[in-house]
């Protein structure tokens, strides 16, 4: 109730100040009044104008002026700039005409550098090119018996072979305390008494010891030992054939040679490679002209000593076979113009030599190795890895070809381990067969790891520094070693196989004494002939057996020693 009263008194309030107010502005006072003040309002605001408008004019004028002087620098700043700017330009241009300068004498001496880096490279191809060659002609000249297949033969001017042994300071010859060799003395034919001197006659000065000094003269004379088989001759009455008694076998001719006259002949054309016409020659004029054999006996020997010892050979033939391990080697010769080819074939004191047209496959066609069922030492020959039941490859040609490395190709280090490994493996096996035992398993096995340490080596020596084109025996030797290395290794598991394949090329060498000789044979034929005579002439030295009473034995001895 209370609150109701009080918002009664102040509407009561409020409307009679609203009646105040209309009553002010109905009598018009109010409105003067406020005509009044807006008057004076506007007069304040009229003068904030003008001076507002005064202060703008002045700050207007102020701005024109800075913008005049701002104008102003700036264009005395454009001038000076452009001023600055047309200098630079001016330089810029010669600059500019400088660096085309420049480059056109760049692209001048670039152009000219070009060619000369051209023919730089061209040269250096070129000194490689020539470096190379001389490499290989260097290789080629240093090649010899030490470091290749070539025999000491095809290069007679070789350097001289130093004796490996130390020197004692001992003179040459019989030494203190060992037994005296001295010449064989012979049973003289006839003796010769020399006269004492008158001097040693003087028993004053001289007396006798009771001793004779006796020295012998041995000369030598071919007297050929004629032996005339006669006998009567009958003349058969119911027929009138003549009769007589028969002769002894290998008397025939009116006049018949005896084996020894054949076997002297054989051996001087044959072993020693005299030519037929200096065999008939040496024959005649050493027998004082009594000798007089025909250039076609000499000839035919060959044929004739062939068919007498076929069993023989045939023989050696299977005892090849029976041998636990056995030397191949082909070498090669003339016939007729053409090359020919002979196998050699080697097993302890037995040798056999076949003649053939040509080697491979062809050539071991009717040879030991054909059938042979055992193991096959050779020189990395390939066709002889398609027989027999192993393969022992020749340390003493890898020797050589690591030697050639080690001469050519310095960089290398892996070749001479290698020698030093082969020439370790070789001695260790001389030893197991001087003293009749087999390799031991352990010290195979040690050798076979530092081969193989070896091969790793060079591996790894060729992959970091590929071979020279020019020079690549090394690297093709290292490939080899690689591939067949269980037929370089072979020899440390069995006594009976040789490391090196010197049986078969010291009996090839025999041939080639020969063929140097002759320079050729003039048939097939012959050439079959000789390798046969060989086989027989090489087994008999081998064994220790006098060859000359070997071939006078088979050619027939039939004179008898007279009584």
């Amino acid at each position: 109730m209370y609150d109701q009263q009080i918002r009664t008194s102040d509407l009561l309030f409020n409307i009679k100040l609203l009646k105040d107010k209309v009553t002010a502005f109905e009598s018009g006072e109010k409105y003067q009044q406020i005509q009044k003040e807006h008057r004076r309002i506007v007069a304040d605001r009229d003068r904030q104008i003008r001076q507002l408008k005064s202060e703008l004019a002045e700050a207007h004028a102020e701005t024109v002026d800075v913008r005049n002087r701002w104008f102003q620098t700036c264009e005395d700043i454009t001038a000076e700039k452009e001023a600055a700017l047309t200098a630079k330009d001016r330089e810029l241009k010669k600059m500019e005409k400088r660096m085309y300068e420049a480059e056109h004498q760049r692209n001048e001496y670039k152009d000219k550098l070009h060619q000369k880096t051209l023919e730089l490279y061209a040269a250096q191809t070129k000194v490689e090119e020539l470096q190379g060659t001389i490499q290989k002609l260097t290789a080629e000249i240093n090649r010899d018996y030490t470091n290749s297949g070539m025999s000491s033969s095809m290069k007679p001017n070789h350097i001289k072979i130093q004796n490996g042994r130390e020197k004692t300071g001992k003179k040459p010859g019989a030494q203190e305390g060992h037994p005296h060799h001295g010449r064989k003395r012979l049973e003289p034919d006839r003796k010769v008494q020399i006269p004492v001197p008158e001097e040693f006659l003087d028993s004053s000065k001289y007396r006798p010891t009771g001793k004779n000094v006796c020295k012998q003269v041995i000369g030598f004379r071919l007297t050929p030992v004629v032996i005339d088989y006669e006998t009567p001759e009958f003349i058969c009455l119911a027929t009138g054939k003549h009769v007589h008694a028969e002769f002894p076998e290998g008397v025939r001719d009116d006049v018949n040679y005896d084996g020894s006259v054949k076997g002297m002949a054989y051996y001087l054309n044959n072993k020693c490679n005299v030519s037929i016409g200096n065999t008939h020659s040496f024959i005649k004029e050493a027998s004082g002209g009594k000798l007089d054999l025909s250039s076609g006996m000499i000839c035919q020997l060959a044929k004739e000593f062939s068919e007498k010892t076929q069993e023989e050979r045939n023989e050696i033939f299977r005892s090849l076979l029976a041998s636990p391990a056995m030397h191949t080697d082909f070498t090669f010769g003339r016939v007729c113009g053409n090359t020919a080819a002979v196998m050699v074939c080697a097993a302890g004191d037995l040798v056999l030599y076949q003649g053939k047209e040509k080697k491979g496959h062809e050539g071991v066609k009717g040879t030991p190795v054909e059938l042979y069922q055992n193991i096959i030492i050779s020189d990395h020959e390939s066709t002889f890895l398609n027989y027999g039941t192993g393969h022992q490859e020749c340390l003493v040609h890898v020797e050589r070809y690591l030697r050639s490395s080690i001469e050519n190709d310095p960089k290398r280090t892996w070749d001479e381990e290698m020698l030093n490994w082969i020439k370790e493996a070789i001695h260790y096996w001389n030893t197991c067969r001087e003293s009749g035992e087999e390799p031991a398993a352990g010290k195979a096995a040690d050798f076979e790891s530092r081969y193989k340490a070896i091969i790793g080596k060079a591996r790894e020596e060729y992959e970091y520094e590929p071979a020279d084109k020019y020079f690549k025996d090394g690297y093709n030797l290292y490939k080899r070693l690689s591939e067949y290395k269980e037929d370089y290794l072979l020899f440390l598991h069995n006594s009976d196989v040789a490391p090196t394949n010197n049986a078969a090329e010291r009996a090839g060498r025999k041939y080639k004494r020969k063929s140097a000789a002759a320079m050729g044979f003039r048939s097939m034929a012959g050439h079959n002939y000789y390798c046969d005579g060989l086989t027989i002439m090489m087994t008999m030295q081998s064994k220790g057996e006098n060859i000359f009473e070997g071939l006078t034995t088979r050619f027939g001895r039939i004179m008898t020693e007279a009584k």
